[in-house]
């Protein structure tokens, strides 16, 4: 869904030699990662098309953000090998304490080939490229993804 005031894209996919980058945007970190994920599962299937009719909870820690927007972006990976689902809606909480940690959810439904418009396996978020900003008030994240 949009979010009201919005002048910029969410998300963008970056050039890259053999894999794709993604970066996205948002008003706080949290939006960032929400982007992110969104971003990530675009990469894959045609998310406008995937219905949130199940919730599964996500877990992740790290050192940093920046190194949490990776595992967070692993974890659903993993969730989708797990659950043989693909998400398009996610809601992201971040605590800082001797670390950061990420609870969330991720919202979709079981992969069906006929609907979802199957496009790229992503088989990881990886450190490559990662970077972490702030432009015109909202934050970013990015990072390659290997395909």
């Amino acid at each position: 869904m949009g979010r009201p005031g919005w002048t910029m894209e969410k998300f963008e996919l970056l050039d890259h030699d053999a894999d794709v980058g993604i970066r996205s945007w948002g008003k706080t970190v949290e939006e960032a990662f929400e982007n992110g994920a969104r971003a990530m599962f675009s990469v894959m299937v045609n998310v406008d098309g995937v219905t949130p009719r199940r919730e599964i909870k996500v877990e992740a820690a790290a050192d940093d953000c920046e190194s949490l927007f990776v595992e967070w972006l692993n974890e659903l990976l993993a969730q989708r090998d797990i659950t043989e689902m693909v998400f398009s809606d996610f809601t992201v909480s971040i605590k800082r304490n001797e670390g950061v940690y990420l609870s969330g959810t991720a919202r979709g439904e079981r992969l069906s080939q006929e609907k979802h418009e199957i496009k790229t396996e992503v088989k990881a978020a990886t450190y490559f490229g990662l970077k972490s900003g702030e432009k015109d008030g909202l934050r970013f994240f990015q990072c390659v993804l290997d395909i």
